[in-house]
Formats: structure tokens, C-alpha cells, sequence
């Protein structure tokens, strides 16, 4: 019988975050694959958890995630956790979750922190339906295509951002946006030095540009507003439709997307994005 895999949240900051179940479930497994061992390794000694421990990150998943799965199917069990927050979230995680459902092996989630759920909560910003970004590309053609496939979208947006690339982060989402589309910042949420700036994007970039970027940043964008996603033409919806598909969606799922966001035809944006396309 093959035994369990565990995901397990872990502090973004704070230790007092670790739920007690995610203690009990880190010191009853047989051992636990992990981002970084050294992070891991103090958060085990802070609970005084004594585990062997495995590398298990972006770089060695593939192979990481096979050698896992082998002893997960000879009847181990394993709880998978990253640096901060929840695994499998954006995080290659998901693959090995993946593998496992592949291969029957039961995969249970310990709840615990997320920084981007922590973020929308004290944003101010509408909860009720949110779409989660990630990280924006390094590449600016990547990022430009990213972007502007969510010009019109109705939702509230999440991104993570590092400091040292948070001003030109600001200014994109200015020139993409408006430069008064409402944004929270969060920043080092849990820590010490946590928090929460809320204003225009306009006046973020204003405020950053004489105050240096300094730890962490979830930023909540606020969603377009009905009425501007109206006024989008079918020319300017057929460019983010091919927008799309050159960030690897299929022209039909991107049409789709684009017609959810704008109120446009889906058939029309399919023809239009075709046509522009030749």
C-alpha cells in the first residue's frame, strides 16, 4: 500500500503561524522533501522535529519528484513544504502532486499561510472573485503580453514582487492600467516591519520612486471597472486575444477568455484575432 503526501503551509514570517496540526504532521512523517533544507532545517530545530530531509525545488524536480514518488509507493510518507506558505501554489510542487495523482497516491493538504490570500484580505479591494498572477517574466516582451492580457480583466489581481524590480513593476502597471486603477501593497506580511500601503497606482509609483523598495511585496490591483471594459473596441480585443496565444493559449481559449473580460463575441474575436493574424 502506498503511503501519503502531505502538503504542508508553513510561516511566512511568523513561526507562531504553524498550525499544531502541521507540527504533529512534520514529526510523524518518515521524512520531508523540501525547498531549501537549511530553511527547513531551522523551522524543524525551532519545534524541535528531527526528520531526514530531501531537496525538492524548481531545479531538481524532475528528478527529485521521481525518486519521492518511488518511496512514496513503497509505503513512506512524506510532507512536502517550501520556504513560506503553501506548496504545490505556484510552485513546482504541483508537479509532484501531479505524479501522485497518477500514480493513486493519496495527497493531503495541511492548511496553513498564504501570502497572497493574507494580502487580498486586508487589501480593501473586492474578495469576492480575484485572479492570482504570480510573479511577472524578467523578459519585457513576456511581461508587456502578460499585462496586457489582463487590461480588461474584472477581477481583482495578485502579483508578487520583489523590491529591487518593484518600481519598474509600478510603472508598467501604470502605462497597462491607468494611472489611477486602485492598488494595495503589501509588504513583509507577518513580520516585523509589516505593511499595508493603499492608493492610486499614480501615487505608488510617486511614493517609490523617493522611497526604496525594502522586503517582499504581494500588490492587489484592482480589477477594470465595467464601464471601461465596455468601451473596449473589437480591434483592441482581437490584439489581446493574439496576445494570448502568443503566451502559448489556444486561439479558441483565448477568445474566450477575451469575450469573459470585455462582453465582446466570442466568434467575432476568433474571426477578428484570424484575420489580424494573416
Amino acid at each position: 500500500m502506498s503511503g501519503t503526501l502531505y502538503l504542508v503551509a508553513t510561516p511566512i514570517g511568523n513561526l507562531g503561524d504553524l498550525s499544531p496540526r502541521a507540527v504533529e504532521t512534520l514529526a510523524a512523517v518518515d521524512f520531508i522533501a523540501a525547498e531549501d533544507t537549511r530553511v527547513s532545517l531551522k523551522l524543524l530545530n525551532h519545534f524541535q522535529i528531527k526528520k531526514p530531509l530531501v531537496s525538492y525545488h524548481e531545479h531538481n524536480h524532475v528528478s527529485a519528484g521521481q525518486t519521492v514518488l518511488a518511496r512514496l509507493l513503497a509505503g513512506e510518507s512524506c510532507a512536502l513544504v517550501t520556504d513560506a506558505g503553501t506548496p504545490a501554489v505556484s510552485d513546482p510542487g504541483e508537479d509532484l502532486v501531479r505524479l501522485c495523482g497518477e500514480h493513486g497516491v493519496t495527497v493531503l493538504s495541511i492548511p496553513g499561510c498564504c501570502a497572497a490570500v493574507n494580502a487580498l484580505a486586508v487589501s480593501g479591494l473586492p474578495t469576492g472573485r480575484f485572479t492570482f498572477e504570480g510573479f511577472l517574466s524578467v523578459s519585457k516582451k513576456s511581461r508587456r503580453e502578460h499585462l496586457e492580457s489582463l487590461r480588461n480583466e474584472r477581477r481583482t489581481m495578485i502579483f508578487h514582487e520583489a523590491p529591487h524590480k518593484l518600481r519598474s513593476t509600478l510603472a508598467d502597471f501604470c502605462e497597462t492600467f491607468g494611472p489611477e486603477r486602485r492598488i494595495a501593497l503589501c509588504r513583509e506580511l507577518t513580520k516585523l516591519h509589516e505593511e499595508t500601503r493603499r492608493c492610486t497606482l499614480g501615487e505608488a509609483a510617486a511614493y517609490y520612486e523617493e522611497t526604496a523598495p525594502r522586503g517582499e511585496y504581494v500588490l492587489v490591483v484592482a480589477g477594470a471597472s465595467p464601464e471601461a471594459v465596455a468601451a473596449v473596441s473589437l480591434e483592441e480585443g482581437a490584439a489581446q486575444v493574439l496576445a494570448l496565444v502568443e503566451a502559448g493559449a489556444r486561439l479558441k481559449d483565448a477568445a474566450r477568455e477575451v469575450a469573459d473580460h470585455t462582453g465582446l463575441g466570442k466568434n467575432e474575436l476568433y474571426a477578428a484575432a484570424l484575420e489580424r493574424r494573416k
